[in-house]
């Protein structure tokens, strides 16, 4: 995570240093101090307001060590929507409490105030339902196993079923831990959960579709081919297999093409990571593949697309070669587990 840490007193200064110390870790952390209460590891600021805005969009969580209020008016004006907001999180600058105040599940706010809590010594305020009764969140499952959630208002109506105490039905062919006291994969349930790629499924009256996020896609193109031909050859192939395009963790290729403009810019666009392997780790792969004379010829490798997906992903093929305007598309699916006790950080 990208964490932004801000702190306006020197108590909260001396704090800030513990946490970041603490976080850094497992994470990007980055402080700021208000000008008073500043040293040489921290970036400083006279408009706490102004300083979030800058950060809002590039910051996975704020941790805030101040009033409520002072954080709360920061972030007001940047806050969009459930799915999309940062964690935020405040503390006092004795370290007591720690309150997740957004986005406790989605963004792993609940998560990140207990471990801060514990480290210092302070108590986690955590307000969230399902969390208080110590209930099932499908919120909290979904961010801890990289799942898509497609509908936040069944997520919402499944988390207040939770609350009342009415069995959840569960659907997937993946396979998966025990399921909490909460779920049950038998039975005829109003409302459940179904995990899977298949967006036209609804097994209960109000199905929450997740999706796994576990497709990896396989391009190769010829040298100086376009971003826009790149991104058009890739819709086109995920429209006709009815693959959704937020289910792509990462593209993979062939190690020339690792600088290739058109494609790292599509990459770049969609935020998905960009691994490259050299013709030999190509070739070593087993598998079924359509043969090209010429790309063989041309790279080294016989097929880069089918190859370099499976390759990258461990798994199978679900996609096969389709080529068109000088790009090839392939796609293969990671294997997937879930897992009810894995936690978001």
């Amino acid at each position: 995570m990208n964490i932004s840490i801000f702190s306006v007193t020197e108590n909260g200064r001396q704090l800030s240093q513990r946490v970041a110390e603490m976080l850094r870790g497992e994470h990007f952390v980055s402080r700021y101090c208000f000008h008073k209460h500043t040293d040489d590891d921290s970036a400083v600021f006279w408009n706490m307001g102004s300083m979030v805005g800058r950060l809002f969009q590039r910051s996975d969580a704020f941790i805030f060590i101040c009033a409520c209020g002072i954080a709360v008016r920061a972030v007001a004006p940047y806050l969009g929507t459930k799915a999309d907001d940062p964690a935020v999180i405040v503390m006092d600058d004795h370290g007591k409490f720690a309150i997740p105040v957004l986005s406790g599940h989605i963004g792993g706010a609940n998560c990140l105030a207990e471990i801060i809590a514990d480290f210092v010594g302070g108590t986690a305020v955590i307000t969230t339902a399902t969390d208080v009764g110590g209930k099932f969140s499908p919120d909290s499952f979904a961010v801890a196993n990289d799942l898509i959630i497609t509908d936040l208002k069944a997520a919402k109506e499944i988390a207040a079923a939770v609350i009342d105490d009415e069995k959840i039905g569960f659907s997937t062919e993946y396979p998966h831990s025990s399921l909490p006291d909460e779920l049950t994969a038998f039975g005829i349930c109003r409302t459940g959960i179904y995990v899977g790629n298949d967006m036209s499924a609804k097994p209960f009256d109000v199905t929450l579709r997740l999706l796994p996020r576990n497709i990896v896609l396989g391009i190769g193109c010829k040298k100086g081919t376009s971003e826009a031909d790149i991104e058009k050859a890739v819709l086109e192939t995920l429209e006709r297999y009815r693959v959704d395009i937020r289910t792509i963790s990462e593209i993979a290729t062939i190690d020339i093409k690792k600088n290739e403009e058109g494609l790292c810019a599509f990459a770049e666009k969609y935020s998905l990571p960009l691994k490259t392997y050299t013709a030999e780790e190509l070739m070593s792969v087993s598998g079924n593949f359509e043969s090209s004379d010429f790309v063989l010829e041309t790279t080294g490798a016989d097929n880069v697309c089918e190859r370099s997906a499976v390759l990258c992903s461990g798994g199978k093929l679900v996609i096969h070669k389709t080529s068109g305007d000088g790009v090839t598309v392939a796609a293969a699916e990671k294997a997937v587990y879930l897992d009810f006790e894995r936690k978001i950080l």
